[in-house]
This record gives C-alpha cells, structure tokens and sequence, in this order.
C-alpha cells in the first residue's frame, strides 16, 4: 500500500509571485555590495583575465598570469562573457555574479521541474479516498515541484556555494539539468532524448572534468536495468549520449590543441588533473563525507532518509530509485577523490532534495508541525540576536556584544547604510508576516514545514549581508592591499613577479591594476612576496625569486589579518 494519504487542500500551489521573491532574496544579498573574497576571487580572477585578454587567456584559464586549469573552462566562460555584456554597467565584479545569479536559476527550474514529473507519475500520486477528494496529479506534481525547491534553498551548503562565482556552482545546477533530462528519458527513452542527456554530460565535462559524468552515465544505465528497460536500446542510447558529451567537449580541445596558447597544453595539464582525482577510498575521504555531509545536506538529509523507508515497500518507484541511484553513485566518486573539498558535496544536494520532497508527504502530522515550531523559535531568536549585535556594535551595548562583533575588524568604524538597513528591516518584517500566517490560520498545505524552515535560513542571510556586509568586506577584502601596492610601485613599472595565490593575486590585479608577469613568461624587475610575520625563511624566499640585493619599497597587510604580510622589492642587478 501507498505510504501517502492526502487530501486536495493539502496540495495548494505556493504562490509563483511567494517563490520568485524567495529566490531573489535568497540569491541577491551576498552578490550585490560584495567585494572579492578569498573563497571565489581566483575564480572571478580567470573570468576577469579573459574578459579583458586574448583567445589565449580564453583557451588556457589563467588568472592575470597564473595558470588555473584545475578545471574546465564552462564557467569562466559564462562570467567572461557576462563582464563583455554588462562590466561597462554594472562593473566586471557584480557583472561576472550575474553569470551566478542565471546558473541559481537553472539549478532550481530544473529540480522544480523534475520534481513536477515524477510526482504526476501513477505511481507516486496518493491513495485515492474512499469518498474522493484526493489531489490532480497536476496539482499533486506542482506541490512536489514547491517542496523540492524548497528543500533545496533551506540546506545549509547550498547557502554557502551558491553565492560564490564558481565551477562547483555551475555542476551542481547542471547536475540538477540532469537528473530532469534523466527523468523525461527514461519517460520517453529515444534519440532526442539521449542526445539532450549527452549535451548535459558535456556541460559537466567543461565544468569539472570527465570524471563525474562518466559516474553518472553508469548510473543512469543502471537505472534503466532496475526498471527493467531494454538493454540493448538503451546501451544504444548511452553510447549516443557519451558521443555527444565527447563532441561538446571539442569546443575547447580543439582550439586548445591547434593554437598551443602561450606555447602550451591546457588540455594535457587538464587530463593531468581529472586522473588526480580518483583514488582508492581512503578513512580521510570518509571522515570527511560524513563531517560535512551532516551539516551540508541538512535538513535534506532527514527527509530523504525517511523516504528511503516509507517507500521501501514500492517496487520500481522512479522518483525514489532514480535519486538514490545517483546519490550512491556520486557518493562513491567523492569517497575516491583523495582530498574532497566542501564545493564537491554540491552535486549531491539536487538528488537528495528530490528524494526529500518525496518523503515529507508521509510524514505525520504531528512531526510536521514540530518542523514548525522548531524553525519558528530557533530562527526567530537567531535573527533576533543578529539585530542585537548590529545594535551593539553601532551603540557599545551592550558592551560585550559590541567588543565580541568589532574583535576580528580592528579598526573598522560602523556606520548605518539606509538601504541596507530598510532591506533587513523589510525582510524581517516579512518573516513576522510569515510566522503570524502559519500561527494564525493553521494551514493543512504540504508545503507550510519547509517554507518556514527555507524562510528563516533566508532571513538569517539577508540580515548577515546587509547588516554585517560592510564588516565582512572589511575583514575579507584585499582592496586596501592592492591600493598600497600600487600606490608604492614605481609608474614605469612593466613586469612584477610574485609568489601569491590564486585569491590575492586576482585581487591585487584587479583592485590595483597591478602588471603581474604573464605566461608568457619575462624578466620582471619588481617582485611582491607573500609570507608570514612569523616566518623563519625570509633569505630563502628572497633567493628562490631572484632578489639577492633587496631594495625594499612597502611592506603591509589587512588590518584583519595580524599573520599574513606583503612586501614589495626591487630588484638589483
């Protein structure tokens, strides 16, 4: 028997005016008013490199010189050619972000609308009612469609990636493209669709590297084998699929090949980098899928889980066996990469928030309305203390509060933005709205648990980069850095060799116009060094770049940072 008993009310559509303004509040703050950030100023760096470079910087990802070819091309070229489009309006840093903005779009339509499919399938749709009354299976796949979307904006690691220009973020919405042409192929299993999978398995290639979609293409095949599907049509199908992938790909490898950018291989150094990784499962990839899994995939994890078991009695079901199959899948890849990062974890959440919509309709009642609650009391009081530090750090009290927010940004002097202010005013008194609707007219609709949940994880970052979004600049940002140093470099200056990272160095190119050395390669007369106050090695650093007679001009850092330290020489023949 169906683990799912509702009724038509329950399966009322979330407004799509309540939706769209969830996601712009949810992906706006924290790409508008944002400068560069250690976490993705490398990536904006390549973006910026090829926007304002030649077909060399475009074929061979570099970032003012530095070469970056970790990863495919895709994503650097959407930013690059968001700056071409609109650096001249909006300045190449929030132009580079609307590539981000566009990427958040696709990522949640396609989930939506997988969701939307699978939930109108005969075999997800509710037991029918004796006296009737049970949802369209319309109505039921729109619910379903809200649900996952909502899921998916409340999980804590979507909050952290999705606002950061980078390749992790344009996968995890291909990966979510995908799993919806997976869906409409093993509806209607043909050409056209094989092809559309292909073409979605070519993105991801030009995103990350071949490793993950090969991953998914086995799964996909062994999901048509579960339910039973031809074989030999679809092996047909796969392999129609993986030539299209190959072909997509060709765009860069081609080029890449023909024109040897700066005399050198971008797609060898590329390969270099997809064998790396993939390894044997080690105890590190596995402390680290479950230590991060745990707060990355909440509270998507629960939910699926419970689907898992409530559905464990349904045989063939798509809209459990299609996710789970690629959550697996995905898991095993990441287990076998021998250093996972954070950003890896992305591709997981599109699968697990679908499984997660499906599990919230059979739940009870009562655990429901303890979602409510939870997220009504936790949330309210989280976002009442952020008011409170704002309040604390503008007036001194209380004093406490005050010292513990201006800590980490010595010398920082807060002022009140009004727009800022009125956005955060305007967002919490949304958020009471929201409370008092739920309160006050005790809504049966499916979907009331997690908008509140995804609501307040929204209103916790509005009020975080609004409020707090000068503080986090100050702390974050190298702006001041890169003014120093070229305030310091003599004008005549062409060439400046240096030993800073990716983050730094897009940064103080794009801050400070600073002529770092190309490729290309040459013989810079100015060298800026990156190292520790602490450091013990200052005279084998000084050797490894050249500069025996040191001539120093400046010597600085972030006022944030008391460890990290700048210094600019020149260099004496």
């Amino acid at each position: 028997m169906k683990p799912v008993r509702l009724p038509a009310a329950a399966t009322l559509a979330l407004p799509r005016w309540a939706l769209l303004a969830l996601g712009m509040l949810y992906i706006l703050p924290g790409i508008i008013g944002r400068d560069l950030w250690k976490e993705d100023a490398g990536s904006f760096g390549i973006m910026w490199t090829m926007a304002h470079g030649g077909l060399d910087d475009w074929l061979y990802p570099n970032i003012a010189g530095l070469a970056n070819v970790d990863e495919g091309p895709l994503a650097f070229w959407l930013g690059a050619i968001c700056i071409k489009l609109f650096g001249w309006i909006l300045g190449d840093v929030l132009a580079a972000r609307m590539s981000t903005v566009a990427i958040f779009a696709l990522g949640t339509v396609s989930l939506w609308y997988t969701a939307f499919h699978l939930g109108r399938r005969a075999e997800a749709q509710p037991l029918r009612l004796a006296f009737g009354g049970q949802p369209e299976p319309n109505d039921y796949g729109r619910t379903l469609g809200d649900t996952a979307v909502l899921i998916y904006l409340g999980s804590l690691g979507l909050l952290l990636q999705s606002h950061l220009t980078l390749p992790a973020t344009l996968q995890g919405a291909l990966l979510a493209y995908f799993l919806y042409r997976a869906v409409r192929y093993v509806e209607h299993a043909g050409k056209r669709n094989a092809v559309l999978v292909g073409l979605s398995l070519g993105a991801l290639t030009l995103t990350q590297g071949f490793l993950p979609p090969l991953v998914l293409v086995i799964a996909l095949f062994a999901c048509t084998r579960y339910l039973n599907l031809p074989a030999p049509a679809a092996l047909r199908h796969m392999g129609i699929a993986l030539a299209v992938a190959f072909g997509l790909t060709l765009v860069w490898i081609l080029p890449s090949l023909l024109v040897q950018p700066y005399g050198l291989s971008p797609i060898a150094d590329w390969l270099t980098w997809n064998g790396e990784q993939f390894g044997l499962p080690g105890w590190t990839a596995v402390k680290t899928f479950f230590r991060i899994g745990v707060w990355f995939f909440w509270p998507a994890w629960p939910f699926a889980l419970w689907a898992i078991w409530a559905w464990r009695r349904q045989q063939q079901m798509l809209h459990i066996v299609l996710p789970v199959f690629f959550f697996l899948a995905l898991s095993l890849q990441l287990l076998a990469d021998p250093i996972p990062e954070n950003s890896d974890f992305l591709k997981m959440l599109p699968p697990l928030a679908l499984m997660a919509a499906f599990g919230l309709p059979t739940m009870k009642r009562g655990a429901i309305n303890a979602i409510d609650w939870f997220s009504v009391m936790v949330l309210t009081m989280l976002g009442a203390i952020v008011w409170l530090f704002w309040i604390a750090k503008l007036t001194g009290w209380p004093a406490q509060l005050a010292h513990n927010a201006l800590k980490l940004v010595p010398g920082f002097v807060p002022e009140i933005g009004i727009v800022a202010f009125t956005v955060a005013a305007a967002t919490s008194v949304g958020w009471i709205m929201l409370v008092h609707w739920r309160l006050s007219r005790q809504p049966a609709v499916l979907w009331r648990a997690v908008v509140l949940s995804s609501g307040g994880l929204i209103l916790l970052w509005v009020l975080l980069m609004t409020l707090f979004l000068p503080d986090l600049n100050y702390g974050k940002s190298y702006a001041g850095v890169a003014q120093q140093v070229a305030a310091r470099l003599p004008a005549d200056a062409r060439c400046l060799a240096t030993n800073v990272g990716p983050a730094q160095r897009a940064s103080l190119a794009f801050y400070g116009r600073l002529p770092f050395v190309s490729l290309a390669g040459g013989n810079c007369d100015y060298v800026l060094l990156q190292d520790s106050v602490r450091s013990k090695n200052e005279r084998a650093l000084l050797r490894a770049y050249g500069v025996r007679n040191p001539v120093p001009l400046w010597e600085g850092r972030r006022a944030s940072d008391r460890d990290e330290r700048f210094r600019l020489f020149r260099r004496t023949r």
